[in-house]
């Protein structure tokens, strides 16, 4: 069963209440599993009742059927983002982007199909994925799923950026400066970028955090996970054929020693060379290349048994009503949806490497120049990335 461990801060601070309500005896067993009554939210599990109080403003509209949640997902009908740093400001809930429902894909390949293929009903509702749902992390939870890996590696251009300004968001629970380098701000920036347009390309691009060592370094006391437990960060690389000291960079953050941990990787580009689904193929193919020279033991080797070596490509965001025409035939959606189809091809051909694919999650959200989304489809984003590390889990016990 998908299960991530749960840590301790994560059972004291998100189990404890549905846990007393259940020694409560409270029993509903006409009731669907989770609908608002006033100010209180039902959880069922075998039958068995949990009472939760909260606010009803914290929770969204559930507008597919319900059916029973396991116990260990009640902390999925919470808002996770009820105790991060302006909360009422942004006006953001996690039940804003993702309401669950049972059954949990299985295996990671049901997982990325699932994410990749859902919907939503209505512009900028939760979004719903297919056949069976993702996990929506708590903090606690995302710091240990990091913390399992020497470093995770985002190698692409802006879209890849922002997730790791996104995963930032969660690691500093930090709704309205969490993806930005807020310890240096001015005034200005500070009004350019709050919340929602943290991801403002026009006016917070450079701000944005890059790694995590970065926050460590300026304002460690943001992270909520151990010291120096969890190592992020994006080299931006937004084109082939791919820049030398771009590649220099990465030869640098990577070093050339195998480690105890794994290392995963995330990439995505696209739309720099058109969405030129051979340009894309050659990037990955130098990427590549240059990572196994680099780290050697991550190459195929003469016994056949491949290395643990897990890449994921997040393909670009759709196309919005801001887009220019003048990228209409060359970036727009029907060419956007081809080369999410394309780039499938692509990676069956090699070996560790998934596809997550975006376009149906970031179709009907709100974007600022027709392809950036803002901080709730970025969330959104980085929250499938999580699920997809959270998976190799299985993979890590049997390389291990």
């Amino acid at each position: 069963m998908y299960r991530t461990r749960l840590s301790f801060a994560y059972n004291a601070r998100r189990l404890l209440i549905a846990l007393l309500a259940i020694t409560l005896g409270i029993v509903y067993v006409s009731l669907p599993p989770y609908v608002v009554l006033r100010d209180t939210v039902m959880v069922r599990d075998l039958g068995i009742g949990a009472q939760v109080t909260m606010d009803s403003t914290s929770l969204s509209s559930l507008s597919f059927p319900s059916a029973d949640l396991p116990l260990y997902r009640a902390p999925d009908i919470l808002d996770s983002f009820s105790d991060y740093k302006y909360r009422s400001e942004c006006n953001i809930s996690s039940l804003d982007l993702h309401v669950p429902y049972p059954p949990l894909c299985s295996s990671r390949a049901q997982m990325l199909e699932a994410m990749s293929g859902g919907g939503r009903i209505g512009f900028d509702a939760p979004y719903i994925p297919k056949g069976c749902d993702m996990r929506w992390f708590t903090t606690e939870e995302i710091c240990e799923i990091l913390g399992r890996f020497d470093k995770v590696v985002f190698l692409g251009d802006s879209m890849i950026r922002h997730i790791v300004g996104a995963l930032n968001v969660f690691l500093r629970k930090d709704l309205g400066y969490g993806a930005v380098t807020d310890w240096n701000f001015s005034q200005q920036e500070k009004k350019e970028c709050f919340c929602l347009t943290q991801f403002n390309v026009k006016t917070c691009s450079v701000q944005g955090i890059f790694k995590t060592t970065d926050v460590e370094l300026h304002d460690p006391q943001s992270l909520a996970c151990p010291a120096q437990s969890v190592n992020i960060f994006v080299e931006e690389m937004v084109k082939y054929p791919i820049a030398s000291e771009e590649l220099q960079r990465l030869s640098a953050a990577l070093g050339t020693e195998e480690t105890t941990k794994p290392l995963a990787f995330v990439y995505g580009m696209g739309l720099w060379n058109n969405l030129d689904i051979h340009a894309t193929a050659n990037f990955l193919t130098t990427l590549e290349n240059h990572i196994t020279e680099q780290l050697p033991h991550l190459r195929q080797t003469l016994s056949g048994v491949p290395p643990f070596f897990p890449r994921l490509f997040v393909t670009p965001s759709a196309s919005g009503k801001e887009k220019l025409d003048e990228w209409e035939q060359s970036q727009g959606n029907r060419a956007l949806m081809l080369y999410e189809e394309s780039i499938k091809g692509i990676a069956r051909e090699r070996v560790g490497m998934e596809v997550l694919g975006t376009w149906n999650a970031t179709i009907q959200m709100n974007k600022y120049d027709g392809v950036h989304v803002d901080l709730r489809g970025n969330l959104l984003k980085t929250m499938m990335v999580l699920n997809w590390l959270n998976l190799l889990q299985e993979d890590l016990r049997e390389s291990g």
